[in-house]
């Protein structure tokens, strides 16, 4: 009868027939009154969604102190129903100290006899012998003990975090992982999360002892751990070893058919995202979400990669599909909020933005989206603020901190700037807009040398990663104004100019060329430049001001203010002898008198016209 209830059960459970497996797990349990029989049950309730039946039922049973399943299974109900200290009162809150501080070799050898014993039963010729050593019978314990007890590290992380301490939850986590390697959702709240740099990132992984894991062979074994580790190298952060990266990703995709996989596919993509080839990064996740459209990992990305190439209407399509589907998603409000910010309506994104992040504290994109609101409608304070979070938050990506480092250099905070900035770039050195806004700190701090060396190599790895040139056109625009304050005009106008032939006519660009030319004595080529700026903005003062400058020196440079003098001199003299030859003449005309006159009317009177009229109306007087 109880091989007939349980193979019943069992059906009942492969169907998701919850109700006749609770049914007929009760009716078994009347019969057997087994432990083994009670736990099965309240793990029917618990996948029904019954947690706080489900713990009454333990707690009924006595089954939470019986064993670490029960007690993690009942700590998880606990967590379920948002009660993080009755969870941790069933944990404990320390991690047991006897597993992380096991020797490589007796966790690999507790790990070998664990496989080959089910329920603490040896096999006959396992060449055991009583004499045993008092420290390996208490390090020795079940294998599915081993995991459950990583299992409950794992949930004194999520209770921590749920608490804000976030320090704690990276600990547990991470004990976690190093007392069962495949706990993977301890390892993925790490990455997911963001709560280790690169570096840390990388020396944690090289710590986990992957040669516990066991198969049936040796070799299976060797080939499982190798094949795990290249499964967590591709989770690690793309800022550091993309080299590794790459090796790991070849080799799952040409030794286990993993080219098409999703989570490789992810991880290719936050690869190219992070190089800033958007357009890259957008075919590989379309082409995953055309497949499984609510696979909702790559919605942040595919979201970000929408907005980085202004989309707008591939994310009005998106956002509103998702909202009809699946509002309880936080990505479906970040999807509303992304596209609300790419059309520029501010305060919708806010709203969108802030209600993702109240449905999911822990959601990284919704937090930074939330602060971006409020750097572009210049509220510097609160976006600080809405940084800092984001930042404390997720302390392995550099992006909050570049924020900050931004914002504090529109404020004019250059050593604020300069140490959110540094701090940001021991995190990811491969970032051209890192590299841009460092290289700004270091002009306005008159660290020129600095500057162009900065500015000079975030052209070099923009160029690397074969980003769009236009995109960089400002850190361009930047070197050439470091060069043209070091009083290297032929470089400074070198870089004006491959600014202006990429097609960016922008009045101060024209300006500054201008200014550049002036110093290398170019003023005609100088007062082109400046009419250039000033048929694009008209009323500009310094390209008013500039052109009045470039006219005075090429008037000098030409001689033309000294021919003027000469040619006003010379007027002036010429003036002056037509003058004293006409006061002569008027001189002896009054000494001929009357007569002299009337012989000279007569002689003009046989001329006729209105002439002689006008002569004899004088003689008449």
């Amino acid at each position: 009868m109880q091989k007939f209830l349980k193979d019943w059960r069992q059906d009942a459970m492969g169907k998701h027939q919850y109700d006749s497996a609770i049914f007929i797990g009760d009716k078994l349990l009347a019969l057997t009154n087994d432990p083994n029989d009670a736990f099965w049950l309240a793990q029917v309730h618990f996948s029904t969604g019954n947690y706080s039946r489900a713990l009454t039922f333990l707690e009924k049973h006595r089954l939470i102190d019986h064993s670490p399943a029960c007690r993690y299974l009942a700590a998880h109900c606990s967590i379920k129903q948002s009660k993080f200290e009755d969870a941790l009162a069933t944990l404990g809150d320390k991690t047991p100290a006897h597993l992380l501080g096991n020797s490589n070799k007796s966790r690999r050898k507790l790990q070998h006899t664990s496989g080959n014993s089910r329920n603490g039963v040896h096999r006959k010729g396992s060449g055991r012998t009583e004499r045993k050593d008092k420290s390996e019978e208490v390090e020795r314990e079940n294998t599915s003990e081993i995991k459950y007890e990583a299992a409950m590290c794992y949930l004194r992380g999520i209770c921590f975090a749920k608490q804000n301490s976030y320090d704690r939850a990276k600990d547990c986590y991470m004990d976690a992982v190093r007392i069962d390697v495949q706990c993977f959702e301890a390892f993925d709240q790490l990455m997911k999360n963001c709560l280790l740099s690169p570096d840390e990132e990388w020396a944690f992984l090289e710590s986990l002892e992957f040669d516990n894991i066991t198969t049936d062979s040796t070799d299976g074994s060797q080939e499982a751990a190798q094949f795990t580790k290249m499964l967590y190298i591709t989770r690690l952060s793309k800022y550091k070893n993309p080299a590794e990266f790459s090796n790991a990703v070849e080799s799952l995709s040409q030794h286990y058919n993993l080219d098409s996989n999703p989570d490789l596919l992810l991880s290719k993509a936050e690869l190219l995202f992070t190089q800033c080839r958007f357009k890259q990064a957008l075919a590989i996740t379309s082409s995953v979400l055309e497949t499984d459209q609510y696979n909702f990992s790559f919605l942040p990305l595919h979201l970000a990669c929408l907005h980085e190439l202004q989309q707008t209407n591939t994310l009005f399509l998106l956002s509103h599909r998702l909202a009809d589907l699946h509002p309880e998603e936080p990505a479906t409000w970040l999807a509303v909020g992304v596209y609300y910010l790419s059309i520029s309506q501010i305060a919708e994104a806010r709203r969108y933005f802030s209600k993702a992040s109240m449905m999911n504290p822990h959601f990284g994109p919704a937090w930074i989206g939330f602060a971006h609101t409020f750097a572009l409608e210049g509220e510097h304070d609160q976006a600080i603020s809405a940084y800092g979070t984001a930042a404390r938050l997720f302390q392995g990506t550099h992006l909050p901190q570049l924020f900050l480092g931004m914002q504090h250099l529109q404020l004019h905070n250059m050593n604020l700037a300069h140490e959110y900035l540094t701090t940001a770039h021991t995190l990811c050195r491969t970032d051209p807009l890192l590299l841009n806004e460092l290289g700004v700190v270091f002009y306005h701090l008159d660290h020129l040398g600095e500057a162009v060396h900065t500015f000079l190599h975030a052209l070099t790895i923009a160029k690397e990663i074969d980003s769009d040139p236009k995109a960089w056109l400002a850190t361009r625009a930047n070197l050439g104004h470091a060069y043209r304050r070091q009083h290297q005009w032929s470089l400074a106008l070198a870089e004006f100019e491959e600014v202006l032939r990429q097609g960016q006519r922008d009045a101060h660009i024209f300006c500054a060329k201008g200014i550049v030319l002036l110093e290398m004595g170019r003023c005609w080529d100088a007062i082109v430049a400046l009419h250039e700026a000033l048929s694009i903005s008209p009323q500009d003062p310094v390209a008013t001001d500039l052109l009045a400058r470039a006219l005075d020196e090429n008037a000098a440079e030409q001689g033309w203010n000294e021919d003027t003098e000469r040619t006003d001199e010379a007027l002036e003299e010429a003036f002056e002898v037509k003058r004293e030859e006409m006061d002569r003449r008027r001189e002896r005309g009054q000494r001929r008198g009357k007569v002299g006159v009337g012989k000279a009317k007569g002689a003009r009177m046989s001329e006729g016209g209105e002439d002689s009229m006008m002569i004899l109306s004088d003689g008449e007087e």
